[in-house]
């Protein structure tokens, strides 16, 4: 009996480079290239610094880097780390449907095994759109989606992972269905993760998906087998995580020369996504009025539901660690008002605990907008109103962010987060290689050699 995942089996393992558009191939480069930039300021983090004494001491055959570190070691350990890196401030792409979800936390299911093989920057391409198809396509295919029934997307991401190592490591069709088998049926994240106070899970549940999937994958080679209905099957995806799956949007239009890598976003700023279009808002606010935080009485934000219910519950008022004040609207829009930016530097722990942003927090409020739910998730609209102490009010729409798909940044606002985020690590020289390198990839021989260049000294 056919099968979802024999259907997205044939096509994975089947898709070639030369299949893909100049369009789907530029994304997949400036995709990548934002993720590196982001590893290269995310490998410093905390939680990376607890997983590379992890992996030390797990230890592992010094098969693939690790970005940043350059420690050698297992493909499944160096998704992990990378996809940790990548994710770890918050800062690389975001795609909104029913669910959201990072597709670049995906891209080291391709660059370890691409890493491990020496395969070609083509490879890594065809591994980077495979994932950002089939992960997007996921999320549209809940209604609602599995966010809404209290899962985590890394659960989703459990299905996909799987399939991007698989076709780097040239698995058959049927190897492939196992791999999603192996992996899909224990990734079962809970969205407890991203609820209320943020832990370092709120970062590694992806990763840890994403590591599980380059495990899957190698099982999968070695004969393991998994369960082939884990979507359309008894006690699969659509039974248990209901109410309604439209599968059809997980294959229809495959192969027709669309590709969903160019309808991803792409973040400005370090922070969960809902928070971006009334980030935007205040800072047009804040600079076009020049507004001072000591004159500011109140700051209402309406937006969707979803984005008041998760973003400014009464434990992101007081936020002391990154990963909750990165999804708190209080403290995003108070060092936004404060600061007049948005940047890495505005979430150092000094900052976070600051007490004198709390004035700015407590004058925030956010409530749904019932105009904006019937817009949402076609764009993403926030109104701020910033009233002063003198009673002036001043008031800014964004229905759509910068970086979303419809705004892209050009590649200047790129290189300007890449230097940012890599620039004390690298000289100038280092920089200019790797994004020559990057927006290159096509020309590249073995993928091994080019991780070695996001190595600091």
């Amino acid at each position: 009996m056919s099968t979802i995942t024999m259907t997205l089996s044939e096509w994975a393992s089947n898709l070639k480079y030369e299949d893909l558009t100049a369009e789907a191939i530029d994304a997949a480069k400036r995709f990548f290239y934002d993720s590196i930039g982001c590893a290269l300021g995310g490998y410093r983090q905390e939680d990376c610094e607890m997983l590379q004494r992890y992996i030390a001491v797990m230890g592992g055959s010094a098969h693939c880097t690790c970005i940043g570190t350059g420690h050698r070691t297992s493909a499944v350990n160096a998704a992990l780390f990378n996809a940790l890196a990548i994710r770890a401030m918050d800062y690389n792409d975001i795609y909104w449907k029913a669910d959201p979800c990072h597709p670049t936390d995906i891209i080291p299911a391709a660059t370890s095994i691409c890493d491990r093989k020496h395969l070609s920057g083509r490879e890594l391409i065809v591994g980077i759109i495979i994932g950002h198809e089939l992960e997007m396509r996921y999320c549209e295919a809940g209604d609602p989606g599995i966010r809404e029934k209290g899962w985590h997307h890394a659960t989703l991401t459990g299905f996909v992972s799987p399939m991007v190592a698989a076709r780097m490591l040239g698995l058959s069709v049927e190897q492939m269905q196992h791999a999603i088998g192996i992996g899909a049926c224990h990734c079962c994240t809970l969205g407890a993760v991203t609820a209320g106070k943020l832990t370092m899970m709120k970062n590694t549940v992806d990763p840890l998906a994403t590591a599980a999937g380059v495990e899957a994958a190698v099982l999968a080679e070695l004969g393991y087998t998994g369960p082939e209905h884990v979507v359309d099957g008894k006690e699969g995806l659509v039974h248990c995580y209901g109410p309604e799956w439209h599968l059809d949007k997980l294959t229809d239009g495959l192969g027709g020369g669309r590709y969903k890598i160019t309808e991803c976003g792409m973040k400005f700023y370090p922070i969960e996504a809902l928070s971006h279009s009334p980030t935007t808002a205040a800072l047009m606010l804040v600079h076009e009025h020049d507004i001072k935080p000591e004159d500011v009485a109140e700051i209402k934000v309406e937006t969707i539901a979803r984005a008041a219910d998760i973003l400014s519950d009464p434990t992101k008022y007081r936020p002391t660690s990154k990963e909750t004040a990165d999804h708190s609207l209080p403290y995003c829009l108070a060092v936004a008002i404060a600061d007049r930016e948005v940047t890495p530097k505005q979430f150092k722990q000094e900052r976070i605990v600051d007490p004198k942003l709390h004035p700015l927090m407590d004058a925030m409020k956010a409530v749904g907008n019932d105009e904006f739910e019937a817009l949402f998730p076609a764009s993403q609209p926030s109104r701020v109103t910033i009233t002063t102490k003198s009673g002036q009010s001043y008031s800014q729409r964004v229905d759509v962010p910068k970086g979303d798909y419809r705004d892209p940044g050009s590649m200047d606002d790129i290189e300007v987060k890449f230097n940012a985020l890599a620039g004390d690590k690298f000289s100038m020289e280092q920089l200019a290689a790797m994004v020559d390198a990057i927006m290159s990839l096509e020309n590249c021989t073995d993928v091994s050699e080019l991780m070695k260049l996001f190595v600091a000294e």
